[in-house]
């Protein structure tokens, strides 16, 4: 605790004067212990890997300061700052005894504040990350994409699309079936960061949403802006398993709390590759679930003894079944992402995904009896 209010009576400046969090200490021990004490919270914030500055710690805090000064010199017509230069000494070096006093007497309440400043911090240096992930680089700066990115020729977003694929085997099916003119690949290694847990500038050291944002070109949040976006259709492929149906979420809950406007305007959407491949001599088709597959089996007769094969991933389709299936246009099956109810899916979300884990396993148990295909 003593590292927490010397840590805040260095910041104490930084609220009354607004100055920045660069200047160094000299070492010099005033007797009580409050330099060592200094130190150790510098070290303690270095280690938070923050830069703190005075808007961080005064960012919703409000001080009302009632002040006497003969002939007032206001800066401006709109007389929002004092002028007067010996008045800011006097107020500086009460307010600045004053705060160290209470923060002394009220250790929580200086934890907060401590705690409040931090995080303001994280959230300028991420917002400022954002903004430097998106910023639209010009044709010769082609390698500001992503490395795994392998994009499309086509720069008009309304015929392309890009797909979310789930690892690098089938990223690579994927590449060498796809119409190059305009269809994108962007793979993925195994699950993103679950962004409802995550504060933002955690999310924004995560490779793989880096690599989305920056392919996207729209921004997240506050500096989303649909009109930069890159491609018309934001296309999910993952494997039809447990751990397929986990990304999708993921990608799901990110694209919710960062960029809902995709959703709201209706640019993303699921793929639906095949379960099975059904082949009788030269002829095969290809089922999309269990219901189907018997369907088909009786269609082709089984007294012919037809070959099955259960599709275990995307990796094990070859670029011409994986075109054929689940990227040719003309034939295969998407489903685009609604948003019908934002305050339902605010609460799934939160639910679902949050740290919360009572609400979680109540859901579950009310749940349960209502699910009807279960993959073990």
């Amino acid at each position: 605790m003593k590292k927490l209010i010397a840590l805040l009576a260095a910041l104490t400046m930084l609220f009354v004067c607004g100055c920045g969090s660069n200047s160094k200490d000299n070492g010099t021990d005033n007797g009580n212990g409050t330099n060592n004490g200094t130190n150790n919270a510098v070290d303690e914030r270095r280690d938070t890997n923050t830069n703190t500055v005075g808007d961080d710690v005064r960012e919703g805090l409000t001080c009302v300061l009632s002040l006497k000064v003969r002939e007032p010199q206001f800066e401006g017509q709109t007389k929002t700052k004092l002028g007067n230069s010996e008045v800011r000494g006097i107020v500086d070096n009460m307010v600045s005894d004053a705060l160290n006093e209470y923060f002394e007497e009220n250790a929580p309440t200086a934890k907060k504040i401590v705690e409040k400043a931090i995080l303001s911090s994280r959230a300028r240096a991420a917002a400022r990350k954002a903004r430097d992930l998106t910023r639209r680089k010009s044709a010769l700066e082609v390698s500001s994409l992503p490395g795994k990115l392998a994009d499309c020729s086509s720069k008009n977003a309304e015929e392309t699309e890009i797909y979310i694929v789930e690892g690098d085997s089938a990223g690579g099916s994927a590449k060498q079936g796809r119409d190059r003119a305009f269809q994108a690949i962007l793979p993925l290694r195994g699950k993103i960061l679950n962004v409802e847990k995550a504060r933002l500038d955690k999310m924004l050291n995560n490779n793989e949403i880096r690599s989305m944002i920056t392919a996207f070109g729209c921004g997240i949040g506050d500096e989303f802006d649909l009109s930069k976006i890159r491609y018309g259709k934001i296309i999910i492929m993952t494997d039809a398993d447990v751990d397929g149906a986990h990304i999708r979420t993921l990608l799901l809950t990110f694209f919710y709390r960062y960029m809902q406007p995709l959703i709201r305007n209706g640019n993303v959407f699921i793929a639906q590759p095949p379960l099975y491949l059904i082949r009788t001599g030269k002829n095969h088709t290809y089922a999309y679930s269990d219901d189907e597959l018997q369907k088909k089996l009786d269609e082709v007769g089984r007294q012919n003894n037809p070959y099955v094969q259960r599709y275990k991933g995307l990796g094990e389709m070859n670029p011409e079944q994986l075109w054929e299936t689940t990227m040719d246009p003309s034939k295969r099956t998407v489903l685009q992402v609604h948003l019908e109810d934002a305050a339902s899916a605010d609460s799934v979300f939160s639910v679902l995904m949050g740290d919360k884990v009572e609400p979680r396993r109540q859901f579950i148990e009310e749940n349960a009896g209502k699910v009807t295909n279960l993959d073990f």
